[in-house]
């Protein structure tokens, strides 16, 4: 799946998603790569933490090979909860990325190390307090509005961080595929053919369609004429 995703964008996924009738699970747009251009996918490695990083060895105890790390700090800006250390312990490991819903420190160290890793900022300050860990503070993890578990997978590139039930990512990547393909032969008649994408859509037959039945809509006029816009 991994070598599938790097031909693929999170764009392409979250319109399967749409196609299909999957809720389109954003992460907040403020979580983004602490390096410009990286990506990840894998199955989410969950963790809930509270102050102390023992939650993450023993989450990284349990990975497989190609999991994603998935912090939940509930969104902290006052803290960091992961650095330079946990990063290296996940990357020897190897868990294939990590996710934060929260802050993280040690760039410069993170980043010769190489792992990719998303969050919402950084901060000098490690945890600044500890909580009581809950006893499901390893089966799931919230990010933004989503509560997500290693019955998810979680993919990130340059557009944002995207999470995909397991138990549908074959039909996904097999739709997202497609709407990746449409889209690109779309993109080379525009580019070469002379085609517009008004003239690939038949958008004045859309118009003419709608002046008769204005409860129609343009993802429904697409469905007739091949169309792979989601909007």
């Amino acid at each position: 799946m991994r070598s599938r995703f790097a031909a693929l964008t999170t764009p392409h996924l979250a319109d399967a998603c749409i196609r299909v009738g999957v809720p389109v699970r954003c992460a907040p747009a403020e979580l983004v790569a602490l390096v410009p251009g990286t990506r990840v996918f894998g199955r989410v490695l969950p963790a809930r933490h509270v102050g102390s990083v023992d939650v993450f060895l023993e989450a990284i105890e349990s990975a497989s090979p190609g999991d994603v790390l998935v912090a939940d700090n509930g969104g902290r800006r006052d803290e960091s909860c992961i650095g330079d250390l946990m990063a290296q312990e996940a990357a020897s490991a190897g868990v294939a990325g990590i996710v934060i819903w929260g802050l993280h420190r040690d760039s410069v160290d993170i980043t010769a190390i190489g792992i990719p890793l998303f969050s919402t900022g950084s901060s000098p300050t490690g945890p600044l307090s500890i909580g009581d860990r809950p006893a499901d503070a390893l089966h799931s993890a919230r990010v933004g509005e989503w509560t997500v578990s290693s019955d998810d997978y979680v993919a990130g590139d340059e557009d944002g961080v995207l999470f995909l039930p397991a138990d549908r990512i074959e039909e996904l990547f097999t739709i997202a595929e497609g709407i990746r393909d449409t889209e690109r032969r779309q993109a080379d008649l525009i580019r070469e053919g002379g085609r517009s994408l008004r003239e690939q859509v038949n958008f004045s037959g859309y118009l003419e369609a709608r002046a008769e039945h204005p409860e129609l809509t343009f993802r429904e006029h697409l469905r007739t004429v091949g169309g792979e816009i989601e909007v």
